[in-house]
């Protein structure tokens, strides 16, 4: 009997274990209603500290948590890992690679992947920063770099070596960008055969401005650092072409170089456009200001993936307050349609601000409840406070928290360890 009363239970499948796809979980967990999560990976990743990973500061298991242990204690969400590819609206099913899953209320909560803009020499040859695996790719070429060209006896081969390039100047690239000039300090320490005057970081970016999302003061503020900590910031300068050993840009030079990180820009997950809405051009899909998808009043999207763009000029950015808000909003729509009720809420963004961190003891705050701006230690003290809220697991914080601190006063970073080898 029991079997047959949870059957009858409204299915709420997810799609997504981000930050958005999460917390929708956790609010459904709270009512009479069955929660199918889906993820093709089995944990929850704070993509906002990629770049530390990238960087050697911390480990893979202070960043991801494991999906399944959110819900524990909660009998009524189940864990699918599998990789979606479409849905069938018609038919009200989930399509993925280990079969289909019917549902009730679908809730489209997958985030973004990198935007190459349609530069496949581009993609094939560089690195992205949105997964586990594409930090730890970075983190091992760029010692496997250093180890080679420890080795090379041709200048201008080791040059190429030892030339990294950032190319995005929103946060992820500002973060990655200052990072790697204080790894490459560690560097200087343990490498007493190479000549550190090879060794350069360039940060390309193709607009007259670094961090689009805080004030022109700001900008320039975290321009400076970056200037002060070595960095070669690039502004105005469009990339055309990259095939593993020069990269072209627009006006036609080129430079030497065997890594390049890209951090230019972000689009919906591929799948997206096959869940019976209309996308953008970033691929994101269009929702309504109740955030559900054109043609079903049971498909929603949050986050990265959908396209809100009511009463402001641009599309919702990127970020993880955007989802977070999102998915309260989608979870008391749907509890609103499961009771009955039409009268669902129109979603409204509160900004609580930006911010950036520019190296160990630096950042930019804008606009937060905090203050109307900050920048240098205090920032970062803001900044860090910030992230180790959001970061899952008492584990997490305090790991991180002593690793922050410790990196703050000796610079030390132990997880400069090379997985990858070959022979």
């Amino acid at each position: 009997m029991a079997d047959q009363q949870n059957q009858k239970r409204p299915r709420i499948v997810i799609v997504g274990a981000g930050f958005g796809g999460v917390k929708l979980a956790k609010l459904f967990a709270k009512e009479d209603v069955d929660v199918m999560l889906v993820d093709r990976h089995n944990f929850q990743l704070f993509q906002p500290l990629l770049y530390q990973v990238s960087t050697a500061v911390l480990s893979t298991d202070e960043i991801a948590y494991p999906v399944r242990t959110f819900f524990r204690k909660c009998k009524n969400v189940e864990f699918f890992m599998a990789k979606a590819e479409g849905v069938d609206q018609a038919r009200k099913v989930l399509l993925t690679n280990h079969g289909e899953l019917a549902y009730d209320y679908l809730i489209l909560a997958a985030g973004a992947t990198t935007n190459y803009f349609g530069m496949k020499e581009v993609e094939e040859h560089s690195y992205g920063m949105k997964t586990l695996q594409e930090a730890l790719h970075i983190r091992n070429h760029v010692l496997h770099m250093f180890e080679r060209a420890n080795k090379e006896t041709d200048p201008e081969v080791r040059r190429r070596m030892l030339t990294f390039v950032v190319v995005g100047g929103g946060p992820t690239g500002i973060e990655e960008s200052g990072a790697l000039t204080e790894l490459f300090g560690i560097q200087q320490k343990e490498f007493h055969n190479l000549d550190f005057s090879e060794v350069s970081v360039k940060l390309i970016e193709a607009t007259p401005n670094v961090l689009p999302m805080v004030a022109p003061n700001l900008r320039e503020h975290a321009v400076k650092v970056l200037r002060k900590k070595g960095v070669d910031v690039m502004l105005n300068t469009q990339v055309v072409g990259y095939d593993g050993n020069d990269l072209k840009l627009k006006d036609g030079t080129t430079i030497p170089t065997q890594t390049v990180i890209w951090a230019a820009g972000v689009k919906a997950v591929p799948f997206i456009k096959d869940c019976g809405g209309e996308v953008d051009r970033g691929g994101r899909i269009i929702v309504n200001e109740k955030l559900q998808v054109e043609g079903s009043d049971c498909v929603f999207a949050i986050g990265d993936c959908a396209h809100y763009q009511h009463g402001t000029e641009r599309p919702l950015p990127t970020v993880a307050p955007v989802a977070m808000q999102q998915a309260q909003t989608a979870h008391d729509n749907i509890m609103k349609l499961i009771r009955g009720q039409q009268d669902l809420a129109t979603f409204h963004y509160k900004d609580l601000g930006a911010m950036a961190t520019i190296g160990r003891g630096e950042a930019v705050v804008d606009k937060t409840k905090m203050n109307p701006q900050m920048t240098g230690f205090i920032a970062w003290c803001a900044w860090m406070f910030v992230h180790l809220l959001r970061l899952a697991g008492a584990h997490a914080n305090f790991t991180v928290a002593i690793k922050w601190t410790w990196n703050l006063f000796s610079g030390t970073r132990l997880g400069r360890i090379i997985t990858n080898i070959k022979d």
